[in-house]
């Protein structure tokens, strides 16, 4: 043991931290089939005893999940897709366009993604409010593809910035012009980067909970993480229940995650090589 330790340690290390991941979900998602009165007796350690959906059903009718699994992905795959093009955009501007002031603008974006979103919270509400976007999908998406794309556009300057500059220049010389340089040769080039960005921008907007709550008061609009929170607030769940609204609110980006674990494995492999 000592030896695989001293051989290994990242892979120790990486078990050892999947452990502590695997082992919450696995607690529950155990304990959301479980019946009120079984995890009452046993504990919420115990395996159950038989299957019991009732939990997993009343919360799904009680909070119309199926509305909020919608709304989520909607928002999520939207935000995702936009924040990424607009980083390439803002990327090619500043990594290999060199406009001026691009420390500046750099230091800009910095800014935005130290800002807490506690302070964004009245100026989004007035803004949306005054164009009429308040209590809209919308309005949720414009606001986390802007903050997801700050960090996006600091991400791919550096990746841009290091981009071999004899590839564009061969380009340029055959006669393409700067969108045919970003969409056939830096786009392709950069796909790896762009999936994992994809990917974490999707998660992070799927968690994202306060200013969801904010901008979206109607029950047809509000998200998965929202429903959560506020039916929590509410205290009318029981253990069972919450352990079933973890669960489903969870699942979706789980699953989303794993169909793309390649691509993020690939994007990070990549980016190590470089």
């Amino acid at each position: 043991m000592t030896r695989a330790l001293r051989r290994y340690p990242v892979l120790v290390a990486l078990c050892i931290a999947a452990l502590f991941m695997i082992v919450p979900f696995a607690i529950v998602a155990v304990n959301a089939v479980k019946s009120p009165a079984e995890y009452a007796h046993n504990g919420p350690l115990s395996l159950p005893e038989g299957l019991y959906l009732d939990g997993i059903e009343d919360f799904w009718k009680r909070v119309d999940f199926g509305t909020k699994l919608v709304n989520s992905s909607l928002i999520s795959g939207a935000v995702a897709v936009l924040a990424v093009v607009l980083s390439v955009l803002n990327a090619y501007a500043i990594g290999i366009g060199r406009i001026r002031g691009r420390t500046w603008i750099l230091a800009f974006f910095v800014l935005a993604n130290m800002l807490p979103q506690e302070a964004l919270v009245y100026p989004v509400y007035y803004l949306s409010k005054q164009a009429g976007l308040y209590d809209t999908r919308l309005s949720v998406i414009i606001v986390f593809t802007v903050i997801q794309a700050a960090f996006g556009t600091y991400l791919l300057s550096s990746v841009l910035g290091q981009f071999p500059r004899e590839i564009i220049e061969a380009a340029r010389i055959d006669g393409a012009n700067k969108w045919q340089v970003l969409w056939r040769i830096v786009v392709p080039v950069s796909r790896p980067t762009l999936g994992v960005l994809l990917v974490f921008f999707f998660i992070w907007t799927w968690n994202e909970f306060l200013l969801p709550l904010v901008m979206l008061i109607s029950n047809d609009n509000q998200t998965v993480s929202v429903a959560l929170g506020v039916l929590q607030g509410q205290r009318l769940m029981d253990a069972t229940m919450t352990n079933a609204a973890a669960l489903l609110g969870v699942l979706p980006a789980l699953v989303f995650f794993l169909v793309f674990q390649r691509t993020l494995t690939r994007g990070i492999a990549v980016g190590a090589v470089r």
